[in-house]
């Protein structure tokens, strides 16, 4: 059963539409379990379940026999969302007769839900003649087929309607989670990987003569490349071992693959996603073979595909062209990806991989760029070049949108862009309550183009600096001189605010490429300070480079990052001190620093007040806090719904650590996302953090609501939304308290 598993899923990929790969299904999954019939039932837009394939019932009765979620046995499957396996399904109360699909012979009956993000798609049916109960073998094989085939039937009804979209049937929604709040409309430009095959964008080409001899000069380009590869390794490989190159050339050679290539071509599709379609099925089918030395040529296939396609990837990439207002898609994107991209040029960014906390998103919200992230059913490939609209605010991608919905979304653009103007007047005013209360703002940096961004907001300080960016755009660890020029421009710039420049904080999703940290569980292994005190060479540096750097200025602080237990801390804060007196030695006049503590793991919630005693601050990191606390990678966006920074549980242990460090009259800021939140910051505010730090975006947005609220309304806001049970509760009770009190515009727009 695990070979026709595995043999039904790959088939099943390979199908080039939705209908087809329905047709495999239900041929496949009939003959594996020996049965009479097999269907699949899927959901349309009106939530009924349609007969769209069959292999034993009338073809006729195709996309002409439906059900409601509750009719009939299909429906009792969906609304019961488990199987149904029966031996006389005509006696059974939900049983419907429908006669045009001439299912009366069948008394057996064997349904399955499919299942994708706990929403039922349809309905997998066995049937046949015998009147007996389907063995546990069978349900399971069914149920596992079924769970891994939800993915695959959401993907390809998500291509389908992109399809529909493009033949002018109407747009297309896609669900994903914010990165970035705000509002972009625009053109698509995939972007991917070099040479991965699976995600070459789709794209027309109108010149079709022009892109054959393109395609062939790239395959000679390749046929060189190995001949030389092959003259170089002659003396140092036998005869045999040489054999690969002169397969490589044969398969080059092989008229098959040119003249599929060609026929795909002269249907108007690019050389590149021509070619990475021909590999693929080729690979599929030598991956698929009994003998095990031709499934082993799958590799061989694929490394030989990938050598084409980089060629037709380079060749393209020469000649990209950004439109104004490009929105970026890929799979996974980077942030060397954005940088390719003219900054005046792009508008929203769209990632089918990554959470709101993945390093691209909160990158885009410093560069305020509209974001949706983890839109992991898009059909990203089949988008290039589309019409698209970022709705940032609640995660959603339209394709192709109606003359009605951008409209609409242009309304909803131009009202931003006066409340920006409109909050620009608030630069230099204090980010104080209407009954008094004052709060200071800062904000989390990385790079210089933060700076300016920054002071024209109005921060009053850095809560964070990232110093691990410098770090990850060198190819080395950068020497002590390197730093210290670089930390003094952001000190001097911000002179005399205060300046919090958090060590080294590599591993986890943070890889250095000269530095590897290769983990199975990355995000509880080394990283952060436990990397730094493993070396001490790496922490001693940087500390030194920012105790020089801040001399004349005096307005440094030190923050470590993921620290578990007082021992770290003591450790830590004693290199701090020997570096201190090697610079002090050194003729430099400096200042002993402020040190503090970073809260990112729930040992330190539960031992807030003894880091408090022994550290000048603490600064709770609340995108770490919210992962360990809930249970939940920040990166993956298959749990992406449930990385809830408004969870009660999470909103429990940030007023637990602002209660231990107050009790040692130690100030207490939060630097993670939730700071930048104007809703968030309200709750914040009340539990008594002393500083919220946050991206020089969302500065303004945060300051006007606090400025137009009390810190009494806040404090009873605070009470009434600790009584709440989750946190889509606590949600609701902010938007209708923002709504009460005439500042729900500041909070979130109407979208």
């Amino acid at each position: 059963m695990l070979n026709s598993l595995r043999n039904i899923v790959q088939e099943v990929n390979a199908a080039r539409d939705l209908q087809s790969a329905l047709n495999i299904i239900v041929a496949r999954i009939k003959a594996a379990m020996h049965t009479q019939v097999c269907s699949v039932y899927l959901r349309n837009d009106q939530r009924q379940y349609v007969l769209m394939a069959t292999d034993g019932l009338h073809p006729k009765a195709v996309g002409k026999v439906s059900l409601k979620s509750e009719e009939g046995l299909v429906g009792r499957v969906v609304s019961r969302e488990e199987p149904l396996n029966l031996e006389h399904a005509e006696t059974h109360p939900s049983y419907q007769y429908f006669p045009e699909t001439g299912e009366e012979r069948f008394s057996s009956f064997l349904g399955v839900p499919i299942i994708h993000h706990r929403e039922v798609l349809g309905v997998l049916v066995v049937q046949q003649v015998e009147r007996r109960r389907f063995d546990e073998g069978d349900e399971a094989f069914l149920v596992t087929l079924s769970a891994q085939l939800a993915g695959v039937i959401a993907h390809a009804e998500a291509t389908g309607v992109v399809v529909a979209v493009a033949q002018g049937k109407g747009e297309a929604k896609f669900i994903g989670t914010s990165g970035c709040a705000g509002v972009a409309i625009g053109e698509a430009v995939v972007i991917s990987p070099p040479a991965d095959l699976n995600s070459v964008p789709y794209q027309v080409v109108s010149d079709i003569e022009e892109e054959t001899a393109f395609f062939y000069r790239c395959l000679g380009a390749v046929r060189d490349d190995i001949r030389r590869m092959g003259d170089e390794l002659r003396s140092r490989l036998s005869r045999e071992e040489q054999a690969l190159f002169d397969a490589y050339l044969a398969m080059l050679d092989d008229a098959s693959l040119g003249r599929e290539v060609i026929e795909r071509i002269n249907q108007g599709v690019c050389a590149p996603y021509a070619w990475a379609e021909v590999i693929l099925e080729h690979e599929r089918n030598f991956s698929s073979m009994n003998d095990a030395y031709l499934r082993d040529r799958a590799a061989d296939v694929r490394d030989l595909g990938r050598r084409v396609l980089a060629y037709l990837q380079e060749s393209a990439q020469l000649c990209k062209v950004y439109p104004d207002n490009t929105i970026l898609v890929g799979e996974e994107l980077t942030a060397s990806m954005l940088g390719e991209v003219p900054a005046e040029k792009l508008a929203g960014l769209v990632s089918v991989e990554g959470s709101r906390n993945s390093h691209v998103a909160i990158l885009a919200r410093a560069m305020d760029i509209p974001t949706v992230m983890g839109a992991i059913d898009l059909p990203y490939t089949k988008l290039d070049q589309r019409k698209l609209i970022v709705d940032g605010y609640n995660g959603i991608v339209y394709a192709d949108p109606s003359k009605p919905l951008k409209a609409q979304y242009k309304a909803i653009f131009k009202e931003e862009q006066a409340l920006q103007k409109d909050l620009e007047t608030l630069k230099d005013k204090p980010c104080e309550t209407t009954d008094g209360h004052r709060l200071r703002l800062w904000v989390n940096t990385g790079l210089m183009a933060d700076v300016m961004r920054s002071l024209d907001r109005g921060a009053e300080g850095v809560g964070l600096y990232r110093t691990e960016v410098p770090f990850l755009l060198r190819d080395r660890f950068p020497g002590e001189a390197e730093q210290t020029k670089i930390y003094r421009e952001q000190l001097a710039a911000f002179a005399p605010r205060s300046v919090t420049m958090r060590t080294l904080d590599v591993g986890g999703d943070k890889a250095l490429p000269y530095f590897p940290i290769d983990e199975a569980n990355p995000f509880l292994g080394w990283r952060g300070l436990r990397v730094t005190l493993d070396h001490p060479e790496i922490f001693l540096v940087q500390v030194r480079a920012m105790l020089k750097a801040s001399e004349g200025y005096d307005n440094l602080r030190i923050m470590l990052p993921m620290v578990t237990n007082i021992p770290e801390l003591e450790a830590a804060t004693a290199l701090i001190k020997r570096a201190f007196n090697e610079v002090m030695e050194e003729g430099h006049r400096v200042v002993f620093p402020p040190v503090g503590v970073m809260v990112e793991v729930p040992a330190a919630v539960y031992q807030a007040r003894e880091f408090a005693a022994r550290s000048d601050f603490l600064s709770v990191g609340s995108n770490d806090l919210t992962q360990y606390l809930l249970a939940v990678d920040r990166n993956n966006a298959r749990v992406a719904d449930i990385y809830q920074s408004m969870h009660p549980a999470v909103l429990r242990a940030l007023i637990q650590v602002v209660e231990g460090a107050h009790a040692e009259q130690v100030d207490v800021s939060i630097c993670g996302e939730m700071a930048g939140d104007p809703g968030a910051a309200v709750l914040l505010m009340a539990m008594g953090f002393d500083v919220l730090s946050m991206s020089a975006t969302n500065l303004p947005k945060v300051k006007s609501v606090l400025r137009a609220i009390s810190k009494v309304q806040a404090e009873d806001l605070l009470a009434e939304v600790m009584q709440l049970c989750t946190a889509e509760e606590v949600e609701a009770t902010l938007n209708d308290r923002m709504q009460t009190m005439g500042i729900k515009r500041l909070y979130r727009p109407n979208v």
